[in-house]
């Protein structure tokens, strides 16, 4: 069993990370990436490569599309040929890309809010308009729960060329029903919309819970769904840059690799060595492991909330290991520079993900409990 109670010293002074960001009394509880060590098996597989001693340009293999095709079998029975896996330098590179292919000035790129913050960045990225779809915030006691509005999705839906899915949602850490994902992917195909799902969150699910590609769906869906999955997030190698994109529809696909190329998204070497290993299966003891740790990291946050911060709303994620906390039923205008001067806690911001963040923050739990349990307590504090 995993130790995730060892978290490396990153207070390295020549380098610039979420550890070192901020000054030294800080606690960075911020951007998404978790204090562990990488697998093992990873680890060993980059200390072959550096052994080698040639680091040279590297593409993906055939060994790696099987692989990735591989493990969509594995864990979705979802059968896709490797042909139609396409790596990209990550989810942001990934989308850019369609969205260059899918919009124009008339036809932009539809996302719910709140939302991952770089999902903004296509207006500038591919020069599209940006449509939004908000989410409808419902409130039970102190827990939150987010809800698709579909009559402001339909409406924006028909201005759309490109629709840009979060699932599980970041920073919501919500996994959308299986109702839900036919009822949108139908409202795009009745647009003409291609729909591009960034899923780089699927395989950190939280208690026993399941998740569903949104192109597993049907045959007619998967025509037209750019999946963007990514081994970053559930194996802690997001530096690596090494992403994919799963296009089953060979039109599409075609389209898409000349964009790539245009783009000159040229992966790591390193990231497509360490993806083939995630991706084999040697880590899933780790990442059982790991989605245990993070399902009790989960109940901590939520319990101590609930306990000990009472005017404070709380998601309950169903995956990832990202918390979000509304403090608008306080006097607490601005929680992140509250938190940061008072309670020497690094927060994101939550006007970051969307105008309907504010008066909220998201905080990383992908951490060990003694860490998690001193950044909330540092928190209550400062609110008292």
């Amino acid at each position: 069993m995993t130790d995730f109670t060892l978290t490396p010293n990153r207070r390295n002074p020549n380098r610039l990370n979420k550890w070192t960001m901020y000054p030294k009394d800080v606690l960075p509880m911020w951007v998404a990436d978790m204090d562990f060590s990488a697998p093992k098996p990873i680890l060993d597989t980059l200390h072959k490569a550096v052994e080698h001693g040639v680091l040279g340009y590297e593409m993906a293999s055939p060994a790696l599309k099987e692989t990735v095709a591989a493990r969509m079998d594995s864990l979705y029975k979802w059968k896709v040929k490797p042909d139609a896996v396409v790596a990209t330098t990550g989810i942001v590179s990934g989308f850019t890309a369609a969205a260059n292919i899918a919009c124009t000035p008339k036809k932009g790129a539809l996302i719910q809010t709140p939302v991952y913050n770089m999902f903004y960045e296509i207006k500038n990225y591919a020069r599209v308009p940006l449509l939004n779809a908000p989410l409808v915030k419902r409130v039970d006691g102190n827990i939150l729960r987010y809800e698709i509005d579909w009559d402001i999705f339909a409406k924006q839906a028909k201005k759309a060329g490109m629709f840009l899915l979060c699932n599980p949602h970041n920073p919501l850490g919500m996994i959308f029903s299986r109702k839900d994902l036919m009822k949108m992917a139908e409202i795009c195909i009745e647009n003409d919309v291609l729909i591009v799902s960034d899923e780089i969150h699927s395989e950190l699910l939280l208690d026993e819970n399941k998740f569903t590609p949104m192109a597993k769906l049907s045959r007619e869906i998967e025509k037209r769904v750019i999946t963007l999955i990514a081994p970053s997030k559930t194996f802690n190698v997001p530096g690596l840059f090494c992403g994919f994109a799963i296009i089953p529809n060979e039109d599409l696909r075609k389209r898409y690799e000349q964009e790539v190329s245009r783009m000159t998204l040229h992966v790591s070497s390193m990231g497509l060595f360490a993806a083939q290993t995630a991706f084999s299966g040697k880590c899933d003891g780790w990442l059982k492991d790991l989605k245990r740790h993070l399902t009790g990291n989960r109940d901590f946050l939520v319990d101590y909330v609930t306990q000990y911060m009472p005017a404070v709303r709380t998601t309950i994620p169903d995956a990832t290991y990202l918390g979000w906390l509304d403090f608008t039923q306080t006097d607490i205008a601005d929680p992140y520079e509250f938190f940061l001067k008072r309670a020497k806690v690094a927060l994101s911001n939550g006007k970051i993900f969307g105008k309907d963040g504010e008066g909220h923050v998201r905080i990383n739990f992908g951490t060990s409990r003694a860490l998690l349990q001193q950044g909330l307590e540092q928190m209550r504090r400062a609110m008292q």
